[in-house]
C-alpha cells in the first residue's frame, strides 16, 4: 500500500515538474515572440521614415490657402526615384542656411525652361504667360527672378503660395532648387482631422 502511495507522489512530482517547464516554456516563447515583433515594427518604422514616408509639420503662412500653419502631413520619399517632379508639385527640401530646417514650396519652372517675372506680377516660361491659379495674391516683388533666371539640368524654380508672404527661389538664400536636394512631395495631410485628405498637386 506504501509502495504505491510513494508511486503516486513520484508521478505527481513529475507531472508538476512537466507543467511548470512546459509553463516556463510557454513564457519564453511569448516573451522571444513579442521582442520579435517589437523588432520588426521598429525595423518597418524605420524603412518607412527613411525610404518611403516621412512626417512633417508646416510652419508659417507661406503655403496658403493650400496648406495653413499647423498642418501635419505625410510627405512621399519614394516617388521621385521613378519619375521626375513635375510642375507645380508641391515638395519640401532643406534650407541650406539652417540645419534641420525644411522648406515646402511649389515646383513653377522646371529644369532647361527660362523663369521671369515681371512687373506686374506675371510668371513667364520661356517667354510665355504661365496659365495657373495656385497663387493668393498677384506677385508684389519679383526679386531676382526680376531678370530672367535659367535654369540648368535639375534645376526647379519654385514658389510659396501665398506669394507675398513667402521665401522662395526669387530669395537668393533660396535661389533654384536641386533635384538631388528634394527630399518629396507632400501627399497626406493627417491633421487637421477635419482636413485629413491627399494633397492636390494639379
Amino acid at each position: 500500500m506504501k509502495k504505491k502511495e510513494e508511486d503516486r507522489n513520484v508521478n505527481n512530482k513529475q507531472g508538476e515538474k512537466e507543467q511548470a517547464s512546459e509553463g516556463n516554456s510557454g513564457v519564453v516563447k511569448e516573451t522571444v515572440n513579442f521582442i520579435l515583433y517589437i523588432a520588426i515594427v521598429f525595423l518597418l518604422t524605420y524603412l518607412v521614415i527613411h525610404y518611403v514616408g516621412q512626417r512633417t509639420q508646416v510652419s508659417g503662412t507661406s503655403m496658403e490657402y493650400t496648406l495653413s500653419d499647423g498642418d501635419n502631413l505625410i510627405v512621399d520619399k519614394i516617388s521621385y526615384r521613378f519619375q521626375k517632379p513635375e510642375r507645380f508639385d508641391i515638395i519640401v527640401f532643406p534650407f541650406q542656411y539652417e540645419e534641420n530646417t525644411y522648406y515646402i514650396k511649389r515646383i513653377i519652372g522646371l529644369p532647361g525652361e527660362t523663369v521671369h517675372i515681371d512687373e506686374y506680377g506675371n510668371i513667364y516660361i520661356d517667354g510665355e504667360v504661365l496659365e495657373e491659379s495656385y497663387g493668393r495674391e498677384v506677385i508684389l516683388d519679383p526679386g531676382q527672378a526680376a531678370e530672367p533666371i535659367e535654369l540648368g539640368e535639375g534645376e526647379y524654380f519654385v514658389l510659396g503660395d501665398n506669394r507675398n508672404a513667402s521665401s522662395d527661389s526669387r530669395d537668393p538664400s533660396v535661389g533654384v532648387i536641386k533635384g538631388e536636394d528634394i527630399i518629396g512631395r507632400a501627399w497626406l495631410r493627417i491633421y487637421p482631422f477635419d482636413s485629413i485628405g491627399f494633397i492636390k498637386h494639379q
